[in-house]
């Protein structure tokens, strides 16, 4: 049929348009139209031989442009949904609803509280969802491109064409959206995108999706709805009114990669990582999981870091299901799951949220704001409503979908100063002519606020490294609102004065006391994170001074100062047991080495030292607060030796540690109260792997030290620690 002489047909230019895949509304050429008294039907089909319409059992007529099919009728011989049954060149039939017969499914309101930045649930429109018209299923999708000229959806159920599927805009609100109908879950997807300015075309993968395909390949996967029954809603009651801050909290940082492989080398399942992880915190008595991210992203060696699926655990270790059944066990035997989240800069692949629709969308376009030059990323555009929304949505969609106890914020520093890590002239300052982000600091408080509104009970940590006040105090009194921050200054002191040959040590005592000047201004977690045993820094054991036997003492003397010290605790995976080598994220640990005594000693004393935080008051429930705290003495550095109590109430505990070789026979020390005095832990114990000098208790005595009406006499063992208790 000759299309120019055909009237009420779409013109040749606007057919043009669909066929080079450039019209930014298809909705106003195909589909179903009115024509005066008759009804019209134009369908695009590329490599169709012929078509017909099913509920009207009539063909469609070929156009002299290819791949182009008309009908026309009466407007009652035809339903308001129908189906097109058409032929390819190579003789395959296929049938399908018209995609293009379907009104708008995408709210106002949800497009209005999005382009305000106010929808905390915006991964439920945006993405790719099982959706149902009028009894008919297909998949939703929906996509944020404001730049764009023309949007398609593009898998593998039509070949990755980009002409086949184009969607309709919505507005101003710079979303995209389509109904496929008869599309099922399990479909592989992206978005093609030609922006508007350049006309060049750009393949991106869903922002929104909700799982992806194992790297390398990028493609997401769209999702049935979940129907994951949860078996942990004790666990939920309780989180919701528990005192969070009075509770012993030490936390086993894992990745998941590494922590354990599969026979063949091979990434262990949620499932399986479920089997075996859960049972080996449980005995190890930690009170939390901290992942690092699991949110899917293409290189192993970032480590989860640089992500591109914000809304997606990743496939490497199986389903979400699987991840939520992960969580779900956890609870079920008394564990919290934190996840590490990036919400600072994102990587710069072009198949993710890079230059999403040909242009700077997600980032600022001046790269002295918008780039990490550290890093090789690019920085959230945090001013913008939309970008803001999609992190918002990210960390309410983990903290809801999969019930998270809490998010540890990396690189919280970043976020916050315009200037971190650059060079004078390399950046912009703000409004007021400072280094501030202040559209990093507003994201930040309203990230705490919607988060603990929403779900009350689940943390948010900052790795924050710098002095910025208030980190964790409420955006009411002027703070950011985090819940705690990784306590970075006390974390580089005590590992500095840790490397120190203990002859050395008397003059780096500051070191070991400094800390408690600032230890109760922000609510701290003591990290000896996945940072400190990477990059040439060595492991925890190969960071301390002496010989073997004082390498294992050093370490097991750090770990009871970790555990009696004010603040959350934090341990990477493998230095429980005092792995020798650093971390490598594309190995399992080196779990052989638990069969030579002194890394069983290691971890006996950590696992020890869990289950005495935990069963002591004394040691966990004023850890942000001076309360909880005093010193015995120290001044002593001439023997490098420190103590100090800690406090709930009426109960204390009393540490002493001995930071040299030595060993300190009769040592006199302070204490507040009459009694016996037992050891409830000495890090020296052969049972760790020491050399068990020490006594089991002492009485005190009415001889007034160091401040205090008594004192007692004991043996310091050497590089060790003791805890003990009144009876």
């Amino acid at each position: 049929m000759d299309i120019t002489r055909s009237a009420g047909l779409p013109s040749a230019a606007e057919l043009g348009r669909i066929a080079e895949a450039r019209h930014h509304d298809p909705f106003a050429v195909l589909g179903r139209h009115g024509e005066g008294e008759q009804a019209r039907v134009l369908a695009y089909l590329p490599g169709a031989a012929a078509a017909r319409l099913v509920e009207a059992d009539a063909p469609l007529q070929p156009l002299d442009r290819e791949g182009f099919f008309l009908w026309r009728g009466a407007p009652g011989s035809l339903p308001a949904h129908y189906r097109i049954a058409w032929r390819d060149a190579g003789g395959q039939e296929h049938l399908a609803y018209d995609p293009y017969c379907f009104a708008p499914q995408l709210g106002d309101f949800d497009l209005h509280l999005f382009g305000e930045g106010r929808h905390w649930h915006a991964y439920r429109f945006l993405g790719a969802h099982p959706h149902e018209v009028d009894g008919i299923h297909g998949l939703r999708f929906a996509v944020w491109a404001p730049n764009a000229e023309r949007v398609s959806v593009i898998g593998d159920f039509n070949r990755w064409d980009g002409r086949r599927h184009p969607m309709r805009a919505r507005g101003g609100s710079g979303v995209w959206e389509l109904f496929i109908p008869d599309l099922a879950p399990g479909a592989l997807y992206k978005y093609e995108i030609r922006n508007r300015e350049r006309g060049s075309i750009h393949v991106r993968t869903d922002p929104y999706g909700q799982a992806f395909e194992l790297r390398p390949g990028t493609a997401a996967r769209a999702l049935e709805t979940s129907g994951y029954a949860w078996g942990d809603g004790d666990w939920m009651q309780q989180r919701r009114q528990a005192d969070w801050q009075a509770a012993p909290m030490a936390i086993y940082e894992a990745h998941l990669a590494s922590w354990q492989r599969s026979e063949d080398g091979g990434f262990l399942s949620y499932e399986t990582l479920a089997e075996r992880l859960i049972p080996y915190v449980v005995e190890q008595g930690f009170t939390h999981i901290e992942l690092l991210p699991v949110t899917e992203h293409p290189l192993d060696a970032s480590w989860g870091y640089q992500t591109t699926g914000y809304f997606a655990p990743t496939s490497r270790f199986g389903e979400p299901d699987g991840f939520r059944a992960f969580v779900d066990r956890c609870h079920q035997h008394g564990i919290g799951v934190i996840l590490d989240w990036a919400p600072g800069h994102f990587p710069k692949d072009e198949t993710a949220l890079a230059r999403f629709d040909g242009s700077p969308l997600y980032e600022h376009a001046d790269p002295r704001r918008g780039e990490h030059r550290d890093w090789g990323t690019y920085i959230f555009n945090y001013g913008r409503n939309e970008v803001k929304n999609f992190l918002l949505a990210s960390a309410v969609y983990w903290l809801e979908e999969f019930h998270i106890d809490g998010l540890r914020v990396d690189a919280v520093a970043s976020m916050l100063y315009l200037n971190y890590s650059r060079e004078e002239g390399d950046w912009i300052p703000n409004i007021y002519g400072g280094n501030e982000n202040l559209e990093a600091i507003d994201f930040l408080r309203e990230l705490n606020q919607i988060t603990h509104g929403q779900h009350p009970g689940t943390l948010m940590i900052a790795e924050e490294s710098t002095a910025w006040p208030q980190v964790t105090r409420p955006v009411w009194v002027g703070g950011l609102g985090f819940s705690m921050k990784w306590n970075m200054g006390w974390m580089h002191d005590t590992l500095l004065y840790m490397s120190k040959d203990p002859v050395h040590r008397h003059f780096h005592h500051d070191q070991l006391t400094f800390g408690l000047l600032y230890a109760f201004t922000e609510n701290f977690v003591l990290p000896f994170s996945h940072d400190e045993v990477v990059h040439g820094k060595g492991s925890m054991l190969h960071k301390l001074p002496g010989d073997e036997w004082q390498q294992f003492a050093n370490l097991r003397l750090l770990y009871t100062y970790m555990w009696s010290y004010p603040g959350k605790k934090l341990l990477f995976m493998g230095q429980e047991f005092g792995q020798r080598s650093e971390w490598k994220f594309d190995a399992p640990l080196e779990w052989n080495a638990l069969d030579y005594p002194p890394h069983a000693g290691v971890q006996a004393l950590v696992r020890d030292l869990n289950h005495l935080y935990r069963e002591l008051p004394a040691l966990h429930t004023h850890e942000f607060s001076a309360d909880g705290f005093d010193w015995i003495d120290c001044h002593d550095a001439d023997q490098s030796v420190i103590s100090y109590q800690r406090r709930a109430g009426e109960a204390f505990a009393v540490v002493v540690l001995n930071f040299t070789p030595l060993v300190r026979e009769r040592y006199r020390l302070g204490v507040p109260e009459p009694g016996w005095y037992r050891v409830r832990l000495n890090s020296d114990s052969t049972f760790y792997g020491g050399s068990n000098l020490g006594e089991d208790g002492m009485s005190a005595e009415a001889t007034p030290w160091m401040g205090h009406p008594y004192s007692i006499e004991l043996t310091l063992p050497p590089l060790a620690g003791l805890i003990l208790v009144r009876e």
